[in-house]
């Protein structure tokens, strides 16, 4: 049995995620783009993985820099989530210019206010399919409001996880 696209972007919308801006800058520029294709490699180094496809306007920024700042969003940093979605609208500098950001050790910008930052130099890249996963190895953290609710996305729409959430056994 073959899965269409479509089927499995259907099913994939099911599979609740943190939404993340991962951020570059460096002698190619500054960047930033939206994502939920992340999670921990191992601890040993520290190591995290990105997914962003190839054909994206900031593949190569991302990549020629060899930096990435994962940051994960606080449910109050949707409208951030959705100017780094979108690859039409202002220009990077613009966008960027809508919210506070610093600096950690790559130099790749901080989101003030994510619930943490992983600030990155990419390790490895691997190539499958339409994207590429980049395996950032963490050079710095920054960690946020323990109290503040995150941002996920699941069926095609954002929710706010509570950080005071528990399921009761």
């Amino acid at each position: 049995m073959t899965v269409s696209r479509q089927e499995f972007r259907d099913a994939m919308a099911r599979l609740g995620s943190a939404v993340n801006v991962v951020t570059t800058a460096g002698a190619e520029g500054e960047a930033a783009f939206t994502a939920s294709a992340v999670c921990s490699v191992t601890d040993d180094p520290p190591t995290l993985l990105v997914c962003l496809r190839r054909g994206s306007s900031v593949w190569p920024i991302v990549t020629g820099n060899g930096v990435l700042c994962l940051n994960v969003l606080a449910h109050p940093q949707q409208a951030v989530a959705e100017l780094f979605a979108s690859s039409s609208g202002p220009a990077m500098h613009e966008r960027f210019a809508h919210h506070p950001w610093s600096r950690l050790v790559t130099g790749a910008p901080v989101l003030d206010g994510a619930i943490v930052s992983f600030d990155c130099r990419i390790a490895d890249v691997f190539e499958k399919g339409t994207h590429s996963v980049l395996f950032g190895e963490v050079q710095a953290i920054r960690q946020g409001n323990p109290d503040d609710a995150a941002l996920l996305y699941f069926g095609r729409g954002y929710h706010a996880l509570a950080s005071n959430v528990s399921i009761k056994q």
